[in-house]
């Protein structure tokens, strides 16, 4: 018997495996596991984006935009693709963050038919000091980790979600 700490995960996969020892729950012992941290991630992300009166979907698109480099502005149909939410949500995403200072729509300097998505200095500001939050919360989340543990963890993750990934991305 392993002498490693217990946590909900094993009282449930020990429950399944007592009530259906026809089935194997092995799959259980990961995948909740990831689960039950994706909802401890998306609170401590909620925390750290409330401190600056963001929503999770307002840092995604302001955090798409900085991320884009001077002059930090992006198509609508590019924040689309980087956002994964349908036109329709998008344009009302848009609406709202440019009713807030945070974005605002200029003519495209290559297409005078089209629009671009410019993140504001305030925008900026904000999505700047939101990130410092989140990234505080995330190492505290990583603390018990080694850098080591952290790697491994990290490549692990990313062959799971890989196929997920290039499922979803957009030909070119």
């Amino acid at each position: 018997m392993s002498t490693d700490p217990r946590d909900e995960v094993d009282a449930l996969v020990e429950a399944w495996r007592r009530e259906r020892p026809d089935l194997d729950v092995a799959p259980l012992e990961v995948l909740s596991r990831v689960s039950r941290l994706a909802r401890h991630l998306d609170l401590a992300r909620r925390q750290a984006f409330e401190t600056h009166d963001l929503e999770p979907w307002e840092f995604d698109v302001l955090a798409a935009l900085r991320r884009e480099g001077p002059p930090y502005a992006l198509s609508p149909g590019r924040l689309l693709q980087v956002t994964l939410v349908t036109s329709g949500t998008m344009t009302n995403r848009i609406d709202r963050l440019e009713a807030k200072g945070l974005v605002e729509r200029v003519p495209d300097p290559t297409d005078g038919r089209s629009v671009r998505v410019l993140l504001t200095d305030g925008g900026r500001t904000r999505v700047d000091d939101a990130l410092t939050d989140l990234l505080a919360h995330e190492r505290a989340i990583l603390a018990a980790l080694t850098v080591t543990e952290r790697e491994r963890l990290a490549t692990v993750l990313r062959s799971l979600t890989l196929p997920f990934d290039t499922a979803n991305t957009p030909p070119t």
